[in-house]
């Protein structure tokens, strides 16, 4: 059997796979393609330089062992990055960049002129009429990285945010993007970046602001016709962290201003911090141009914590309240609240209070009527396996079945119909989505959405199978 690119690189993946952490291998080796293999040089696709900084700093020694034990001692390892290209040409940017030699692509941007006459700098965040440009960071100090737990689904995010705190501006994570469901952990993360930054670097200008703030203020701005002042003040900033970014969606005059703060600031080598509850490629009534700057950085996940970080984010809420509580019903809470952390801090605030007002003692009695009652007054957000699970018994098959490889009709439209629920129940990205339905890329589920959307529309029989499931999953 001929050597391939593909099948050297995919013995290396089988000895990295044994090495690693399963969380690791996932993040940074699945997305990784052979190119090509010329001599004793095997050529990998890597989707960003943040990615390859990534590789070579943590993962340089496997790399190396694994590859040489395929190609020998000359073995060499030619990364290829593939950069986004917003200018309207269709071939892709591409960089090469041998093992441990770096080099960058920049592209050049024109700002827009500021034409600003006036000497006096007007803050947003001030009242007019009062002379003050000291700029407050509106950053809370509770939410620090002391008190946001790491676990497997935010460990890339966490590390992410430490990175750019040490070395804000400094590093490939320039946007920084966090996104993920409602409650767990973006505002806290974004927040703890920029109180890190505030006591390793007091003299930096550091700005928490909402985007539907940042979208009041700019509507003002026109109003009073002082749009340049609004741009200038923006672009003063060392650190701009904007909260919920998917709010700027169809708003075309917010998102044409951001986009030339944007660029100032990360030409000039600030910081741009951004959350969202949707990955770039799943925001909607965004601009291309806009959304391609979101992906020159970082985009990280904040996922539904497993139990044990459930666990350890419930004894740390206690022990910084100076509570105590026997670890069964600690185990109990974190066992049946899983959506999301809010709720699990809810919940144990709830039985604290129960147990104070009442004069009751915490049991698991009691813990078992709050838990019962705040999940029944919470909407519940479906998870990705409930949705199979309950695609998988429509159609009487095993949720083994639904993810396989097969390709078989009436399985395949099972396993796109999970996809579709998966997509419009969830605030899962298309890539989470797709790794959680038989480990298929986001072009898989995107396609899996779009054929179920033109069955339903030309099929009386599947158009059925969409209401039956739709019934069970909205109970």
């Amino acid at each position: 059997m001929s050597i391939t690119a593909q099948s050297v690189w995919n013995n290396c993946l089988e000895f990295i796979k044994d090495n690693i952490q399963p969380q690791a291998y996932k993040t940074w080796f699945e997305p990784i393609k052979a190119v090509k293999l010329t001599d004793n040089a095997l050529s990998i696709q890597v989707p960003s330089k943040f990615f390859y900084e990534w590789l070579e700093e943590h993962y340089v020694k496997i790399l190396k062992v694994s590859l040489t034990k395929e190609l020998g001692e000359k073995a060499k390892l030619v990364y290829i990055i593939k950069m986004e290209n917003t200018y309207g040409n269709k071939q892709p940017f591409t960089e090469r960049i041998p093992s441990a030699n770096r080099s960058s692509v920049k592209a050049q941007d024109v700002d827009i002129p500021l034409n600003n006459k006036s000497p006096e700098l007007r803050n947003p965040f001030v009242i007019p009429g009062i002379r003050n440009v000291k700029i407050e960071s509106q950053l809370n100090p509770n939410y620090s990285f002391e008190n946001f737990l790491e676990g497997d689904s935010n460990r890339l995010a966490r590390s992410a945010g430490l990175a750019v705190a040490a070395k804000p501006g400094g590093t490939s994570f320039n946007p920084l993007l966090i996104f993920g469901g409602v409650g767990l952990g973006k505002t806290h993360l974004a927040h703890a970046i920029g109180v890190d930054i505030k006591d390793k670097y007091p003299e930096k200008t550091v700005l928490y602001i909402s985007a539907e703030k940042f979208t009041q203020q700019y509507i003002d701005s026109v109003k009073k016709n002082n749009r340049n002042d609004f741009i200038h003040f923006y672009q003063i900033i060392d650190v701009l962290i904007i909260d919920d970014v998917q709010f700027l969606s169809g708003k075309s005059g917010t998102q044409d201003v951001f986009f030339h703060i944007f660029n100032h600031l990360h030409q000039n080598g600030k910081q741009v911090i951004l959350t969202s509850d949707k990955a770039p490629v799943d925001m909607q009534d965004i601009e291309q141009r806009l959304l391609s700057r979101f992906k020159w950085g970082l985009s990280a996940e904040l996922q539904n914590p497993d139990f044990e970080t459930r666990v350890s984010i419930l004894k740390n809420k206690l022990y910084r309240d100076g509570v105590e509580m026997p670890d069964d019903i600690i185990e109990y809470v974190a066992k049946n609240i899983k959506t999301n952390v809010r709720e699990l801090e809810g919940a144990i605030i709830s039985l604290i209070a129960q147990s104070s007002f009442n004069k009751k003692e915490i049991t698991i009695e009691l813990a078992k009527q709050i838990v019962e009652k705040f999940v029944k007054n919470t909407k519940r957000e479906v998870s990705i396996d409930y949705i199979q699970k309950i695609v998988s018994d429509y159609f009487q098959m095993d949720v083994d079945t639904l993810q396989s490889k097969t390709r078989k009709r009436h399985i395949v439209q099972a396993r796109q119909l999970a996809m579709f629920f998966a997509k419009k129940f969830t605030k899962a990205s298309l890539a989470s989505i797709g790794s959680q339905i038989g480990k298929r890329d986001h072009a898989t589920v995107l396609h899996a959405c779009k054929t179920v959307d033109n069955l339903s529309s030309t099929d009386k029989q599947f158009r059925k199978y969409v209401e039956d499931i739709t019934k069970k999953l909205s109970v």
